[in-house]
């Protein structure tokens, strides 16, 4: 559909009519409304992820969920998926404990986007469905995230649709501190009994205030194997993993700031258990038939980004990041004995990016605009043996093609319209163009190796938003708009060889189209200091989505799959969140998110398609609590309930997927958790939960092991 691009150029035609107010200074109207003693105390949330730009969560024309450092210790969160497990409208999807892929607004994998100081994790080779990716970020080398739910087409390019997550690294406050050299750091340690895990984290800053502050972070985790209520311990559901993140950060003068970061992680044995013989049943479901199926995962980035602010010229803010990201996975797979024989696969991904962005105050306007590139190299490779360890033979390609490159561009334009103190429009329009090169890869038609298959796409897409704020005290404010969201397809959709499902094996699958999505949503946000919260609706229209189909040929004991563009359908759904402020220090919170959805999926091995439930929408979650914390802020604790409801309307291919869904569905669940800590002086802190206190029997929809059964979480913290 075309109607953003012509919203925007409707705009374009209609700027000149509205220039004299600007050419007059009211662009600054907004600010000087806010009189002294209009506003409420306490500095509003700021969020940079919205629109490419801070500005507080009322002034976002889109909903952001916020989590920040002090969050995430008190929560004592294990990995970054389930970081998000109390987000509202956020499902943690978990193949495996050392893997998540959390569903937002109904999508999951390569349809959500994440992001690391606003450099693409997502790469070419990410999956469909459940993946491992995001599992493979430290959420302690984190000083914030930032979750915009919705499409971010026009904002970040190809894959944001469901959500786009932010992820903001720790530095070393440099910029907060006083003159002259500090010097100062944490240790920490997290243990937890239901999964006899624990993990260390080192970090420490130095540098000169005002000048140049260098951070440096260090984790080492050991998690055992998860005991759940019900089904026992789960075998093989522990692993190892260690992560290390630096960043440098240098004033080179009051308006020019230089940042370089690395980070690193690497897991190490991570099972995927569902699909092996150590699998434990759950109301239902079939346990694997393969004797290992693991992974070592690996991931590495690095940047250079250079940016100025409050610049006196045509361009008022710049930007530059120069960004090189590694990704390595090897799979150890062991088929069943009959089968006499196993694979062992390697791949790996090298990223290199660029994003240029600057920011003008002009007539039409507050612009953003710019520039991103990333450009993807990759090599895998199989090799077949017997279960002696005799080797057999080199496989054709890895999982993905081999010897592939993967080029995605965008030119984007967004523009900030103040029409007056109340009324402020965001409209945007992209550019994307992709273009895959798969080097070598197994031709299902032939069964043979075939070299360089090309193809390319490129897409056009608009946004147009609105924000109308309903007070001159900027408590309340309306939001809506409609945008064109855009997915070219991957590598994993062009030339995944590879299991899918419970059972199937997704073949290379050429000469795929883009998918499209087009959503709308609109709502009411309230931040009056006591009481915040936000209700709103959203409806995503589906066009082209790529889906599987069964041929009726088989691999084994695995059914072969194939892709095509013949998924259209909808997912929609309500969400409301709210946070209440008490007396003596008392809060309640809670939210509630309602969705639902169809896309047309293929019936059996025909090529007849019917509108199935969209797969693994949750129709009902919601969260709810209460917590108190002392007026010198060093005691506080919380009790949290958060849960799921039945996820029954199943789709065809939620049917097959008999290791990871019961018959009948996922029952729903409550998850319930006590939680507090304590400040016991400058230096000492420590915080302990009783999670799962109702010992429920939990597995998120999808998911390939259950959560862990009733234990305790404690953590300490040293600071110096």
């Amino acid at each position: 559909m075309k109607c953003g691009n012509l919203v925007l150029i409707a705009a374009l035609a209609g700027w000149n009519s509205f220039a004299a107010p600007w050419a007059q200074g009211a662009e600054q109207a907004p600010e000087e409304k806010k009189k002294a003693g209009s506003v409420p105390t306490g500095l509003p949330e700021m969020v940079v992820s919205a629109s490419r730009g801070a500005q507080t969560l009322l002034q976002a024309p889109v909903v952001v969920r916020t989590l920040n450092a002090e969050q995430l210790t008190q929560r004592q969160v294990r990995s970054l998926p389930e970081a998000l497990r109390e987000v509202p409208g956020v499902n943690v999807q978990k193949t495996a404990n050392g893997q998540g892929s959390p569903f937002v607004r109904g999508f999951t994998g390569f349809r959500n986007l994440a992001l690391i100081d606003g450099v693409r994790l997502n790469n070419s080779i990410m999956r469909d469905g459940p993946n491992q990716y995001w599992a493979t970020v430290d959420p302690l080398a984190l000083s914030r995230l930032e979750l915009v739910v919705g499409q971010g087409g026009v904002l970040y390019g190809s894959d944001s649709i469901g959500g786009t997550l932010n992820l903001i690294t720790k530095d070393s406050g440099f910029d907060r501190e006083a003159e002259g050299w500090f010097f100062h750091g944490q240790s920490s340690w997290r243990g937890a009994s239901a999964e006899n895990s624990h993990g260390w984290r080192q970090e420490m800053q130095l540098g000169q205030g005002g000048r140049w502050g260098l951070h440096l972070g260090a984790s080492l985790k050991s998690f055992g194997d998860v005991h759940a209520a019900g089904v026992g311990t789960q075998p093989y559901t522990g692993y190892d993993e260690w992560a290390y993140d630096t960043r440098l950060d240098v004033a080179l003068d009051p308006n020019w700031k230089l940042t370089a970061v690395h980070q690193q992680m690497r897991q190490d044995d991570v099972w995927r258990t569902h699909a092996t013989v150590q699998g434990r049943p759950f109301q239902g479901t079939v346990v694997g038939s393969d004797l290992q199926r693991s992974y070592d995962q690996q991931r590495s980035l690095s940047y250079v980004k250079l940016a100025a602010t409050d610049l006196r010229g045509m361009v008022d803010e710049f930007s530059l990041t120069v960004s090189y990201q590694g990704v390595m996975e090897n799979e150890t797979r062991v088929r069943k004995p009959s089968e006499n024989r196993g694979n062992f696969s390697q791949t790996h991904v090298s990223t290199l990016g660029f994003d240029l962005q600057a920011s003008s105050q002009s007539p039409l306007g507050r612009l953003t605009y710019g520039a991103d590139y990333f450009r993807d190299w990759v090599a895998s490779a199989s090799q077949r043996y017997n279960l002696a360890g005799r080797f057999l033979r080199d496989e054709i390609q890895g999982p993905v093609g081999d010897d592939a490159s993967y080029h995605l561009l965008g030119l984007y334009l967004l523009d900030q319209i103040d029409f007056s103190e109340d009324l402020h429009l965001h409209l945007g329009e992209r550019f994307s163009y992709a273009a895959a090169d798969v080097g070598r890869f197994d031709d299902p038609s032939t069964a043979s190796g075939v070299d360089g298959n090309n193809d390319s796409w490129h897409r056009f897409s608009g946004q147009a938003r609105v924000v109308y704020d309903l007070d001159e005290r900027d408590e309340h404010s309306l939001y809506g708009g409609v945008a064109q969201g855009f997915r070219a397809p991957n590598l994993s959709d062009l030339s995944r060889l590879d299991i899918a499902r419970s059972g199937e094996k997704e073949m290379p699958s050429p000469g795929l189209a883009p998918e499209r999505f087009l959503q709308f949503e609109a709502g009411i946000k309230r931040n009056q200091g006591r009481l915040s919260g936000q209700l709103g609706y959203f409806y995503t229209r589906i066009s082209d989505m790529i889906i599987r189909r069964r041929t009726g040929e088989m691999d084994g004991s695995n059914a072969i799959v194939e892709k095509s563009n013949s998924g259209d359908g909808y997912i929609h759904g309500v969400e409301l969140a709210g946070d209440l402020k008490l007396e003596a220090g008392w809060s309640l919170f809670g939210h509630v998110t309602w969705s639902e959805g169809r896309v047309d999926q293929f019936q059996g091995t025909s090529r007849r398609l019917a509108a199935e439930p969209a797969s693994r929408v949750v129709p009902l979650m919601w969260r709810g609590g209460v917590r108190w914390q002392s007026d010198n802020q060093r005691l506080w604790t919380e009790l949290v309930a958060f849960g799921q409801s039945d996820y029954d309307r199943l789709s065809s291919g939620d049917r097959l997927d008999n290791q990871r869904i019961p018959p009948g569905g996922n029952p729903g669940f409550t998850w319930l958790t006590l939680r507090g800590g304590v400040q016991l002086s400058q230096n000492l802190e420590i915080t302990a939960a009783l999670e799962n206190a109702l010992n429920q029997e939990v597995r998120y929809a999808g998911s390939g092991s259950n959560e862990p059964g009733i234990g305790g979480v404690l953590g300490v913290a040293v600071k110096w």
